[in-house]
């Protein structure tokens, strides 16, 4: 098959639809004639605003472009840290209570070489961020779109340069007079200790000339070979607790509730218009206590009866049963947050939930969530 260079390509294919193949001429919707020899696309669609292009242009590359201008201390980054950070992470970025850990793992050898000598190991108990960490932009660029847990992209430019320094630092990456910015995170980078733990495959790249798929081109009546689909095996089915009440509930995935069997259908989900892009149940379940629970984002931190990043709600419901004022003070713990009635770890505050909303989960809670 012929090969056309990109523009040919882009340039036959318009010039097809426009019926203008062999030279002659075809005409817009204006009656203005055109030419094979001009350019058709010319007056299509409009150039893209600056706006439109900031919305889509998010990511942060390898060799830091697109990274936004700005600066944060050490200091800084632990005053964010303890306020934002450690109730999941722990103090000093080495608790494996709620996630894995952070820093750990690496040695001064390690920042020289650019190899973490653990990862070679079979017998180190576990991997943290840093050790596996290959590109700086990569932690920047993650803390700045996920965290933290329970308000995703809530920080400041200059406290996610701030949070990337301190963590840089307890993993003694960094001293802790230091100031990381858009302007020395490239001589950073040349000190991160997996640097050259990245391995590319060349087979994954290097095609020879064919196409790395092969297959008929057909638009009707197509002939299917096999059919996509995920699957859970029934011994694997809650093997580490409800699946469902685990999922982190932000943009359009949902775990699957792995306490029951597995579903026929699809579950249906809806959109609400000019809301955001977590998914909205339908408005018949919207209206149960749990349905409410899930849509909130309590089920997060929450399990119905094991604990989880905060205590589960059957444990809440054995501690307050029998006291009379147990609806209020949930109801003001939910709605305001708190902390140290069941450890560290803080509540944050729902003040966008109502306080009818307040007052349903309160009472589900303290009927043990059923």
């Amino acid at each position: 098959m012929y090969k056309f260079p990109k523009g040919q390509l882009i340039a036959a294919l318009l010039l097809t639809c426009l019926g203008v193949s062999d030279g002659s001429f075809a005409q817009t919707s204006s009656g203005q004639a055109l030419s094979a020899s001009s350019k058709p696309w010319s007056n299509l669609g409009r150039a893209a605003t600056a706006a439109e292009v900031k919305a889509w242009d998010i990511d942060v590359r390898a060799d830091f472009v697109g990274l936004p201008k700005g600066a944060g201390s050490v200091t800084k980054g632990e005053e964010v840290w303890e306020a934002k950070c450690a109730s999941c992470h722990g103090t000093f970025g080495e608790s494996n209570e709620v996630f894995t850990p952070i820093v750990g793992g690496t040695s001064k050898k390690d920042i020289e070489t650019g190899i973490v000598a653990n990862l070679a190991r079979p017998d180190f108990p576990q991997r943290t961020t840093v050790m596996k960490l290959s590109t700086l932009s990569t932690l920047w660029d993650y803390i700045n779109r996920a965290m933290p847990w329970n308000a995703p992209k809530s920080l400041h430019v200059d406290e996610v340069y701030a949070v990337t320094a301190y963590i840089l630092h307890l993993a003694e990456i960094l001293p802790a007079d230091f100031t990381l910015s858009d302007q020395n995170i490239a001589a950073v980078q040349k000190r991160i200790p997996n640097r050259h733990g990245k391995v590319k495959f060349a087979g994954l790249w290097d095609l020879k000339g064919k196409p790395d798929v092969q297959g008929e081109g057909c638009m009707s009546n197509c002939k299917v070979s096999a059919e996509v689909a995920s699957i859970l095996p029934d011994f694997a089915r809650n093997a580490h607790g409800n699946l469902a009440e685990q999922s982190r509930l932000i943009g359009a995935s949902r775990g699957a509730d792995t306490s029951k069997p597995p579903l026929k259908e699809p579950l249906k989900v809806a959109m609400a218009v000019g809301a955001s892009e977590t998914p909205k149940l339908a408005a018949a379940e919207t209206q149960s206590p749990s349905s409410l629970a899930k849509a909130q984002h309590c089920l997060a931190c929450h399990a119905v009866a094991q604990k989880m990043v905060g205590p589960a709600f059957r444990d809440v419901a054995a501690r307050y049963k029998g006291n009379a004022k147990a609806e209020a003070l949930l109801i003001s713990r939910i709605s305001q947050g708190g902390s140290g009635n069941w450890g560290p770890i803080p509540m944050p505050a729902q003040p966008q939930l109502a306080n009818d909303d307040a007052k349903t989960l309160a009472r589900w809670i303290l009927d043990g969530a059923k």
